[in-house]
C-alpha cells in the first residue's frame, strides 16, 4: 500500500491512477486537515463490495468458506462456465 500526501498526490495524479489501475495499488492520501481517504481501482472496489455482499449472509459465507477450504485441499471437481450455467439454468 502506498501512502502520499495530499499535495504531492494532487502534483501526480495521473502518475498514481496509473499506478493504482496497472499495478493493483491502493494508495492512501494523507490530508493535513481532515481523514485521510484511499484510491482504489474501481473494479477492485467491485470485487471487495461483491464479496461482502456475498458474505453478509451467514449461511451464504458459510457455504463459500467450505467451498474454499474444499478447493485449497484439492477437493472436488472443476468445472466449466458452460456447465455452470446449465445446473443452474442459464444455458443459452
Amino acid at each position: 500500500m502506498l501512502q502520499t500526501t495530499y499535495t504531492d498526490a494532487r502534483a501526480n495524479f495521473a502518475s498514481l491512477c496509473d499506478e493504482v489501475t496497472e499495478n493493483q495499488e491502493i494508495v492512501i492520501i494523507r490530508r493535513r486537515k481532515g481523514q485521510s481517504v484511499a484510491m482504489i481501482d474501481a473494479a477492485e472496489l467491485q470485487s471487495l463490495v461483491e464479496s461482502a455482499h456475498l458474505m453478509r449472509s451467514p449461511k451464504n459465507a458459510e457455504r463459500l468458506l467450505a467451498a474454499l477450504d474444499r478447493a485449497l485441499k484439492g477437493q472436488g471437481t472443476a468445472s466449466d462456465i458452460d456447465r455452470l450455467k446449465t445446473e443452474v439454468g442459464l444455458a443459452e
